[in-house]
């Protein structure tokens, strides 16, 4: 542990006199110092757009492929299927709109309740635009699950995409991916996958969860804000993309409208190789897959301890899919007689803890579960460089407020 944390600076951080504790990772990682001395590098040595005949050049082309080809080792894909963006919000609605050229009034689209928005409406968009039919994969109140019995019913031969995450960003739940793609294939759908809370925490092998398009965020797994789709081949040499006349239309190109983010990509291999370096393997794959499984029973330790603590207070109400159900090391809880907001607050002020609280763009499930209204909830979310330490602060911080 003292290894992984010496690797991110800003660990070393203070507030009101006390070291720091990061438990917002779910809204964005700290970023290891590889990653920052990646970007410093590039930006040093001169930085270049793409297709010069100087080693600037040369060299940033050489740094987007070498990215390329550490996000298909992160998924098992081919490089070329690797596509860099703004960020995954951005990527989606370029996607959305391309794919939406090609789809008709009638047609029809599935979305969930559980979803980021980022994965609900750019789809929305689209729907609205070409007169389609929208249909909803509910959300059980009760076990905090997606109803997937439901799903055979949703499905039809009109079902031109099913958008749906692999993980709830705010209660943690993980979905039978491999399920839902089989039934939305047989039908001839397209699966777009938001993967952005899954990266941080567990494997991803794109080819076993059936995803067509996937989706995440390069500063949720402890890398620069950049964000990365992942299109099959097929899809993506059909894509008909909204472009500028001169640029490229091959992929990945015809998707990466502008110049991109070159010292932010440069930054994206140092983070997946942190998590390699967790890991064993005779490749690179194997490394990642290896260190993955360090990280997802370290974090899910740290999380049994913080269910546990919390659930042992009685003015606390934990959001969470019941034991038997995969979940990310993601809490999201409320306590009687407080506004998440004022929690958050007095842990900031009072103990040096930084949480978030709101809803986290899951607007649909909050509204579902009815507490938007109300402040929506506290999220504290783990990471490998999270300690047991740490955990007992947050315990020992949430007691002392309710004590008050």
């Amino acid at each position: 542990m003292e290894k992984v944390r010496e690797q991110f600076p800003a660990l070393q951080r203070t507030y009101k006199g006390k070291p720091v504790v990061y438990l917002d990772g779910p809204g964005g990682s700290q970023v290891v110092k590889s990653s920052m001395d990646a970007i410093y590098r590039y930006m040093a040595n001169g930085g270049a757009n793409l297709h010069g005949s100087f080693p600037t050049s040369k060299e940033t082309e050489a740094i987007l492929a070498d990215a390329r080809q550490a996000i298909a080792d992160l998924f098992h894909v081919k490089p070329l299927e690797v596509v860099f963006g703004a960020n995954m919000t951005t990527l989606t609605f370029a996607i959305a709109r391309a794919l939406g050229r090609h789809w008709r009034e009638g047609d029809e689209i599935i979305v969930s309740e559980m979803d980021h928005r980022a994965n609900v409406d750019p789809w929305l968009t689209v729907a609205a635009d070409r007169g389609m039919t929208v249909r909803w994969l509910k959300v059980n109140k009760e076990t905090l699950t997606l109803q997937l019995d439901e799903l055979d019913t949703l499905l039809t031969s009109r079902t031109r995409l099913v958008a749906i995450g692999f993980a709830s960003n705010a209660v943690g739940t993980i979905h039978d991916l491999a399920a839902i793609s089989q039934k939305a294939r047989a039908k001839g759908a397209i699966v777009a996958v938001d993967a952005v809370h899954a990266v941080p925490h567990f494997s991803i092998h794109r080819d076993e969860i059936g995803a067509d398009i996937l989706l995440c965020s390069a500063y949720k797994f402890f890398g620069p804000h950049v964000g990365i789709a992942v299109i099959r081949k097929e899809i993506f040499e059909a894509l008909d993309v909204y472009k500028l006349v001169p640029a490229p239309s091959s992929y990945p190109d015809k998707l990466e409208t502008g110049t991109q983010n070159h010292e932010g990509i440069a930054g994206i291999r140092p983070a997946i190789e942190f998590v390699a370096s967790l890991g064993f393997g005779d490749s690179f794959a194997e490394k990642i897959r290896s260190g993955y499984e360090w990280i997802e029973a370290y974090e899910n330790q740290l999380a049994e301890k913080l269910r546990k603590e919390l659930g042992a207070m009685n003015s606390v109400s934990i959001y969470q899919a019941s034991e038997d159900v995969p979940k990310t090391p993601t809490i999201a809880f409320r306590i009687e007689g407080f506004s998440p907001q004022e929690i958050c607050e007095r842990l900031c002020e009072e103990h040096s803890i930084f949480v978030a609280d709101g809803d986290f763009y899951a607007t649909t499930l909050a509204n579902c579960l009815g507490i938007n209204e109300c402040g929506g909830w506290i999220r504290a979310g783990l990471a490998p460089y999270n300690t047991h330490e740490e955990i007992d602060r947050f315990i020992q911080g949430i007691r002392a407020i309710i004590r008050a």
